[in-house]
């Protein structure tokens, strides 16, 4: 034998049906979520007139919901920021669809173009930030669905993370 396995794969694979997942009307793995938001941001006719700008607050809008999922949709002009915080027990996976957004961690900054994608477990704490100076829109999908968004006092180092809950 001239192979380094012992494992061969003879004929189509395909035509085993039985080893094949049928595909799920749901995403339930982080690489399906992160798939789903991939493909939301792919089709803008899905998202993009829905987009508004608020300059007195941070716009969102719910965008889909599932079995333990939501899929938000919000804008950022400059100098908007969603302050220090956490998601509680959701984990997530942000999106940037249009422009660029800032994202601030103990471990340091991280400019998100469009594109970009960040996947977070739960108590992960983060700033997200607009301190360019045109709009951005980024897409966020929590699972389970988001139902805290614990603020912390302090910096984006973590300093002094005393949280309070704000409800979603």
């Amino acid at each position: 034998m001239n192979s380094d396995s012992d494992l061969q794969i003879a004929g189509d694979i395909l035509e085993v049906p039985h080893l094949l997942q049928a595909p799920r009307e749901h995403p339930a793995t982080v690489a399906e979520f992160v798939g789903l938001a991939r493909t939301i941001a792919a089709d803008r006719s899905q998202w993009e007139h829905l987009v508004d700008y608020d300059a007195t607050t941070r716009w969102y809008h719910r965008l889909r919901t599932g079995p333990g999922y939501e899929v938000w949709l919000l804008s950022w002009v400059p100098g908007q920021g969603s302050g220090l915080h956490d998601h509680g027990r959701s984990s997530g996976v942000l999106t940037v669809l249009d422009g660029t957004l800032t994202e601030n961690t103990e471990h340091g900054t991280r400019a998100l173009g469009a594109g970009a994608q960040r996947v977070f477990a739960p108590g992960y704490v983060h700033e997200v930030v607009n301190d360019t100076l045109e709009p951005a829109v980024s897409l966020h999908v929590y699972f389970p669905g988001l139902t805290e968004m614990p603020m912390h006092a302090g910096t984006h180092t973590g300093a002094s993370c005393a949280a309070r809950s704000v409800t979603a």
